[in-house]
């Protein structure tokens, strides 16, 4: 199952060194996420899971101060008996129950620089947006509109 995790820059150096990115909360295509986007094809889906995932960087951001503000995010392949889907916390939701070796990592999701003030913005946003401000969401909606930059798993570490 390929698998979409949230992290950021700075936890990104830990999975570097540690040569595996660690279990937890991920995002991918469920049979909640099939069903609700029954009229699309998976590479749609994988990209509305992409998008969760980088949405729960700014959650990430949020709790991190000093991290860099711009999102991250771990494509990985990971084994069906790895995961526990976890559609009662959202659709999409994935549980990775092992930590992933690099070497399933598939590619790495990060914001370009000139991301950053928006992310930031966002990143500070996230709680009210999820509570319901409109305001915030139009916040949080405006680093949305920042595409991920696609980068090969050898490229982290010039990355960091």
């Amino acid at each position: 199952m390929r698998v979409y995790l949230p992290s950021t820059l700075t936890a990104a150096r830990a999975v570097l060194a540690d040569r595996s990115v660690p279990a937890g909360l991920a995002f991918a295509v469920t049979p909640a996420v099939r069903e609700w986007y029954a009229q699309s094809d998976l590479e749609e889906m994988e990209y509305a899971a992409l998008l969760a995932a980088a949405r729960a960087c700014l959650r990430l951001l949020d709790a991190d101060v000093s991290a860099p503000r711009r999102r991250l995010v771990f494509a990985a392949d990971v084994p069906d008996a790895g995961v526990r889907v976890r559609d009662d916390l959202d659709r999409g939701v994935v549980e990775v129950l092992q930590p992933v070796p690099l070497s399933q990592v598939k590619a790495v999701h990060v914001d370009e620089p000139a991301a950053e003030p928006a992310v930031a913005a966002a990143a500070d946003a996230i709680v009210a947006a999820d509570l319901g401000s409109e305001d915030a969401a139009f916040v949080v909606d405006s680093a949305e509109g920042y595409e991920l930059l696609w980068y090969a798993t050898q490229e982290l570490a010039d990355l960091l």
